[in-house]
């Protein structure tokens, strides 16, 4: 049975009682929310992956997004790049390889690391072909098959690009048409076969395979928004419509589903996507890239990301895909993925601090963190910085003779009014 199954007969597994172990929450609870779809947790039966939780009452999660291109083949950096990532906390990773072997390096990589492996198999249905266009239905439907046999966690599908989509964004006016790259490949396909997507027309079949392995279908966003001018838009929420429908699909058939997000949004339109995304698609565990609140920041976007991130998280994002220095401009590093991490690692947390289920948690950290620095106690702070190596660098790098900072020395605010109450006891 898939997991959905055990959770809707009352059966707590050890999935779920790991999960409610590691989130501090009742596994009652946990269960609950699993049999209704309001909680993931990818987890191939035949992968290796530790449990991991996602949706309500959950911690918000981290996704970290690492591949080769077909410019540049290098396993070994993809590798490194997998182990820094879950080193630096990210709870996922995605392998969005399209250039080498391809079955190859997700193997390499999923052996790398104990965090749940995600990907987007239509990148190996083109890769077999040099144009697009020429893959098949057969093509497509037999890449997540392999990467259900592999013991991928969970795979991205953009189910929701239909032709309905697709004529709404014929009459958009978009800056941008389609910055997805899986939703570009439909969209191309679509157009040149003249014929609806594979995977819309023939949902209720990649449901049986997924339902076989117990992976999790992430519902793709290939109308997402890739600029600030095309954000909010009839072709993005036509999509939500769609997504919604393929949500309830899911879970008639047992097969747990997120649904991933915009990429590009204003501030004052991010609880609105957010709010609607919920409704439309009935609690769903949300999965945002971002979201970027400005275009303008190249080499930056990592930050324009995390602030999206925090405010989504706010609204009731779960999952938030990370964005790095590199974005919109190349192929990052192990320094791009480390930096990337921790900047939406903040983001993450900044949102538990106000999250249903993750509040008090959460919050609990950030006080120990202030009596530390009452106490100027900074092994304590070091233990609980997001990025411990860093915080230590940077003080030891500059440290004075004072217990103080090297920015107030004795002149340290805390330092002063502590001696003023001693004193004044006295």
């Amino acid at each position: 049975m898939t997991l959905i199954e055990d959770a809707k007969n009352g059966t707590i597994t050890y999935l779920i009682r790991a999960v409610a172990e590691t989130e501090g929450i009742n596994a009652e609870t946990v269960r609950s929310c699993v049999a209704k779809g309001l909680i993931t947790i990818p987890k191939n039966i035949v992968g290796k992956s530790r449990p991991m939780g996602i949706g309500k009452y959950m911690s918000t999660k981290v996704n970290a997004n690492i591949g080769t291109s077909r410019d540049y083949v290098n396993i070994d950096m993809e590798i490194e790049k997998a182990k820094t990532a879950e080193a630096y906390g990210a709870d996922t990773l995605m392998d969005l390889s399209t250039g080498g072997d391809l079955d190859r390096i997700r193997q390499k990589i999923m052996n790398s690391v104990s965090i749940p492996v995600g990907t987007v198999p239509i990148y190996q249905a083109a890769a077999s072909h040099k144009v697009v266009m020429d893959m098949t239905s057969d093509d497509m439907f037999n890449a997540v098959r392999k990467h259900a046999q592999d013991g991928v966690d969970f795979v991205t599908i953009h189910a929701g690009v239909n032709q309905h989509a697709l004529g709404r964004l014929r009459k958009s006016d978009r800056i941008m048409n389609v910055v997805s790259r899986g939703g570009a490949f439909i969209i191309a396909w679509m157009i040149h076969n003249e014929q609806e997507n594979p995977f819309y027309k023939e949902y209720d079949y990649l449901l049986e395979i997924a339902r076989e392995y117990d992976m999790t279908i992430s519902l793709g966003d290939g109308m997402r928004s890739g600029c600030i001018h095309d954000s909010s838009d009839r072709p993005m929420f036509t999509e939500f419509v769609t997504l919604g429908e393929l949500v309830k699909q899911a879970r008639s058939m047992d097969v747990q589903t997120f649904v991933e997000g915009p990429g590009h949004l204003p501030v004052d339109e991010i609880e609105l996507s957010v709010r609607s995304m919920k409704e439309l698609c009935d609690g769903a565990p949300l999965y945002l890239l971002g979201p970027l609140v400005t275009d303008i920041a190249p080499g930056y976007d990592h930050i324009t990301g995390a602030i999206g991130g925090t405010v989504a998280g706010m609204y009731g994002v779960d999952f938030l895909c990370m964005t790095t220095p590199s974005e919109h401009l190349a192929l990052p590093t192990a320094s791009d993925i480390r930096e990337g991490a921790t900047i939406t690692k903040i983001a993450a947390h900044a949102a538990d601090l106000v999250k249903e289920g993750q509040r008090e948690h959460a919050r609990a950290r950030d006080t120990e963190m202030a009596h530390a620095r009452s106490k100027l106690d900074w092994e304590a702070q070091y233990r609980l910085a997001i990025d411990s190596k860093r915080a230590r660098d940077i003080r030891e790098s500059r440290i004075t003779s004072s217990d103080a900072c090297s920015m107030c020395g004795e002149l340290c605010a805390m330092k002063i009014v502590k001696d003023a109450f001693r004193n004044d006891r006295n």
